[in-house]
């Protein structure tokens, strides 16, 4: 009797027993929570002060797990590395492709860029690009990233806005301009040298300078 009304129980309730997850899926996770928190690490607290034993505490894992998927901190750091070039790139993408009808695509793409440029992921690169000037070991790996993130966001920029049927140097110069001011605007900001409004100044005149030399298609 009490194992039939035990049954009866399962049965009324419907639930099923979690699903088990296998071994891929739990070594992708804890390589997921590896990189998040080291993302989180560098952002918040600096390369330099980044360790192996705070990231495994953020990741919820522990240290012989953190060892056996990256045995040394210069590993995690480049994989961390190519994961955030990766979410860079996409909210590049996503910006680029967000951009407004009816309005100057070139001024237009300045607004929705500022945002992905100021954001926790540039702080995390900028971070590693720095630590690369003098730790030999993540100079090349950071100077191979940093390239590669650049000619995928102009294929994409090409992409999005072809060139005019004349060629135009104004044109293929874009996206290193842009990019190079917005990020060095972006470093300001992150020292809290630049007041808000020159800032807003600065980006209005970004955008005077799309007017001018790119009018709209």
């Amino acid at each position: 009797m009490f194992v039939g009304c035990y049954t009866a129980v399962i049965v009324h309730t419907g639930v099923a027993p979690p699903k088990r997850r296998t071994q891929a899926e739990r070594r992708a996770a804890t390589r997921a929570a590896l990189l998040e928190a080291t993302i989180g690490c560098v952002s918040e607290l600096g390369y330099a002060r980044t360790t192996t034993t705070e990231i495994a505490r953020r990741a919820g894992v522990s240290r012989g797990a953190q060892l056996h998927h990256f045995p040394s901190k210069a590993e995690l750091v480049t994989a961390a590395l190519e994961e955030l070039y990766e979410r860079r790139f996409a909210e590049f993408r996503e910006a680029m492709t967000s951009l407004p009808t009816g309005v100057n695509p070139y001024e237009a793409a300045v607004d929705v860029l500022w945002p992905m440029v100021s954001g926790p992921t540039f702080v995390a690169c900028l971070e590693l690009q720095v630590a690369a000037r003098t730790d030999l070991d993540l100079r090349p790996v950071v100077v191979a990233s940093d390239r590669r993130f650049f000619e995928r966001a102009r294929q994409v920029f090409l992409e999005l806005l072809p060139p005019p049927s004349q060629p135009d140097p104004n044109h293929e110069l874009a996206p290193s301009f842009t990019f190079a001011l917005l990020e060095g605007l972006a470093l300001r900001n992150l020292q809290g040298t630049a007041p808000d409004d020159e800032i807003d100044r600065v980006l209005e005149g970004l955008k005077g300078l799309a007017r001018l030399f790119m009018p709209a298609p």
